[in-house]
């Protein structure tokens, strides 16, 4: 089977021309050696299927980050039959520079002009067949949103896969064609294959060339004795920077016609939109309430508002099976709506799972283990998946506008000044998805400080196994006090994960962590319409992950804690009212004192352990919390009708009736479940992103010591509200401290030696 390779600069299209071609045949995976995703599928609409490789988007093929040494590598050593450049055609000139590098490679090449509707409306046009004349590669025009011109790319582009092709460069005739020439001699003569493109990177001293072939390096060191510019010096790399972008103005630029516009129409509708969502002022404001938004269409059980004004039953539908699904006393969310009919449905199964077998006689342990064991965990965690999937939905019609990108560049503005770029929050806002691809992510920066300070801020920007502690949390407290709404409980944690986040890199970065932010330039995108179908894939794939871990590490999770949670030491079969005896309450009873100042120790009663073993197993998995919930619950009939099937927020809202906890605790119970050690997925992740052993030590005692005083903190003023002047006071002295000592003002305090001598 033929292969073809995606290749292109960031936000130039080329995953929708990727979803558009593959489709149901998508798969995910990882680059050999490294956890970067790999995307694959097959095209099936030729004379035979093709597979698609969706390389790393790129804005050349110089070794400056694992994307671009992944794709580099991956065309000159697997040799796919064909690479697709997909060229954003509103930004014409800029994308064509990779094209210049794709070029020098010995691999047939086809150029396609994406987003060519978007150019066409703009009023501007591009002569696709002066370009192909010009350029010497094949080149189509397409909308990869709109699904025109793919048959006839993948048409010509199989037609191209079918001749081999030799490297050209646009640098002939230029300062360094010489030397280009020389290496290229010296190179064929070794047996290296795609010579010209190899002769070109050990010309610009690229770093992987030079290890490569250190004795063809020598050759170039010799000529820069030799040689001499005005402008860049003997900076040969910037010599080819600045050719290939010399070649493309005086070359390519007259294949592109722009439409004459006024002063008034040079400012396009995303220039337009950018002067009241980039304002220096309102931004942030902006994005804050745009934030809230997205969670009150989430979580809210009053969407509008309007409860009080809605007439007695008008949508709750008393004396239904939906009843209170749709609202009661207000119209729910669309996310509230997904959950309640889950939550339904998952009910309804456990229910008559649990009748039939009372009803076939089968034993108590047995009907416990499956109903409560097993599907009480599992279900407690899966009727949150659609949450999950609307706030999924929403952050990645947030990214695909372009909107991130633009929040990125507000926070540059406030992050720079503490010695931290805007490009470090990228990997950041990734890390609401997941935390592994998220801290992967962070390998686009290029200060190690920056970096590592980033990786172990990650965890507290909550990923969706995140999700279900603050929606269950937050809808117990709700449903059990009848403080606040559950929307405004978990936006007003994610909020808290983000200042965190933020306070601890700012702490790092002018403590142990200093540096220099590096600059930050970065392409906004235009802001552009999601496309339905990209939506719905990732959100199948979200689905299929979900589903996958909820079989597997959950399920082994649930069952397991049920069987601790019935059995003595001396493994004596307990029933669900002895559950105080039991393995898992003589480890939660052992440990609980450690969690007093956070609120869910030895103050609570004697069912308290269940909010300290709940804890520790959400470090093998976050949605273990609420799965430990929902085995639990059963076994606690405070305030509940026993043996009825208990699940999400009912669990929640179980334990909270059983042990006592207050808010604050409650409050505080959130906190550190959001910033204590993440799962042992982005466990390992990071300690396969830190540089050594020792940073990932220091890294495991941060995410500790961090979620233990913020969850303090946020127990301690919310039981007492004075403490709030005693933390205050803590905090001042530890910044005056950090700020005189990187004054240097502490460097020169000399301590009294005291010395020790033994009396005679």
């Amino acid at each position: 089977m033929k292969k073809f390779a995606l290749a292109g600069n960031p936000n130039s299209g080329k995953t929708t021309l990727f979803n558009l071609l593959t489709g149901s045949t998508a798969h995910v995976g990882n680059w050999p050696g490294v956890t970067v995703d790999k995307r694959e599928g097959v095209y099936k609409k030729l004379s035979e299927p093709v597979g698609i490789i969706d390389l790393p988007g790129i804005y050349s093929l110089s070794p400056y980050t694992p994307e671009e040494v992944i794709s580099r590598n991956y065309i000159l050593d697997e040799k796919p039959d064909c690479v697709i450049n997909i060229v954003d055609a509103t930004n014409l000139e800029r994308n064509l520079y990779l094209t210049t590098q794709l070029m020098e490679i010995d691999v047939p090449v086809i150029v396609a002009l994406n987003m060519i509707d978007e150019v066409e409306k703009a009023g501007d046009s591009i002569d696709a067949a002066k370009l192909e004349s010009k350029i010497g590669l094949p080149v189509v025009k397409i909308s990869a949103l709109k699904n025109q011109g793919i048959e006839e790319l993948m048409r010509r582009g199989f037609e191209v896969s079918k001749h081999p092709r030799k490297g050209t460069t646009v640098l002939e005739g230029g300062k360094l064609t010489h030397l280009i020439g020389d290496c290229k001699i010296a190179l064929e003569g070794a047996g290296v294959d795609n010579a010209l493109f190899h002769a070109i990177k050990l010309a610009e001293m690229d770093e992987l060339e030079v290890k490569m072939h250190p004795k063809s390096a020598g050759m170039v060191e010799e000529f820069k004795k030799t040689f001499s510019d005005d402008v860049f010096g003997s900076d040969f790399e910037a010599i080819v920077a600045d050719s290939r972008y010399k070649y493309i103005a005086h070359n390519y630029s007259s294949v592109l016609t722009k439409k004459h516009k006024s002063e008034k129409e040079k400012l396009s509708k995303s220039d337009k939109i950018d002067r009241v969502l980039t304002h220096k002022v309102w931004g942030i404001p902006i994005f804050l309430v745009i934030l809230f938004a997205v969670f009150h269409l989430t979580f809210s059980e009053d969407l509008l508002w309007i409860g009080a004004a809605l007439p007695e039953g008008w949508v709750s539908l008393p004396g239904t099976a939906f009843e209170g699904v749709f609202g009661d006393g207000g119209i729910n969310s669309p996310g509230v709506i997904l959950f309640n009919l889950v939550d339904l449905a998952t009910s309804s199964i456990s229910d008559a799972i649990g009748d039939a077998m009372a009803a076939g006689g089968v034993a108590d342990w047995a009907t416990g283990l499956v109903v409560d064991g097993i599907f009480g965990g599992l279900f407690a965690v899966i009727s949150f998946l659609p949450q999950i999937l609307v706030l999924f939905l929403f952050f990645s019609i947030l990214e695909d506008t372009g909107y991130m990108a633009r929040v990125a560049f507000i926070l540059d503005r406030i992050f720079r000044r503490f010695g931290l770029s805007g490009r470090a929050f990228m990997p950041m806002i990734m890390g609401f998805g997941c935390s592994v691809p998220a801290m992967v992510n962070t390998r686009t920066l290029a200060d190690e400080n920056e970096r590592l300070a980033t990786i172990r801020v990650i965890p507290f920007f909550s990923c969706g196994a995140k999700l279900p502690i603050l929606t269950a949390v937050a809808g117990g407290i709700a449903q059990i006090t009848g403080l606040g709404n559950a929307d405004l409980i978990t936006y007003g944690m994610y909020v808290l994960g983000i200042a965190v986040a933020i306070a601890a890199v700012l702490i790092m970065r002018n403590t142990t962590m200093k540096g220099e932010a590096p600059p930050f330039i970065m392409e906004l995108p235009s802001y552009r319409t999601p496309q339905f179908r990209s939506l719905v894939m990732l959100l199948w794939d979200k689905t299929k992950h979900f589903i996958k871990k909820a079989f597997t590490i959950i399920l082994a999770s649930t069952i397991v804690i049920w069987f601790i949670s019935h059995f003595s030491f001396n493994w004596k079969f307990l029933a669900d009212e002895q559950m105080n005896e039991s393995i898992l309450a003589g480890i939660g009873q052992l440990i609980r004192p450690l969690f007093t100042p956070i609120g869910f120790g030895s103050q609570l009663n004697d069912w308290g352990w269940v909010f300290v073993v709940a804890a520790i197993t959400g470090l093998i998995a976050k949605e273990n919390v609420i799965a430990t919930f929902g085995t639990l619950a059963a076994c606690i009939t405070s305030g509940f009708v026993a043996d009825e099937a208990l699940e999400g927020v009912d669990s929640v809202a179980q334990m909270i009736s059983a042990t006592g906890i207050g808010v604050p605790a409650l409050i505080a119970f959130i906190a550190f479940n959001m910033l204590t050690i993440p799962c042992f997925a982005a466990v390992a992740t990071a300690k396969a992103e830190m540089p050594s052993k020792k940073k990932f030590n220091y890294t495991i005692i941060f995410w500790v010591v961090t979620s233990y005083i913020v969850s303090s903190m946020v127990y301690l003023i919310g039981e007492w509200w004075w403490t709030l002047f005693i933390w205050l006071a803590v905090w001042a002295v530890a910044i005056t401290l950090t700020v005189l000592y990187n004054k240097g003002k502490l460097k020169n305090i000399k301590l009294p030696k005291i010395s020790l001598k033994k009396r005679s």
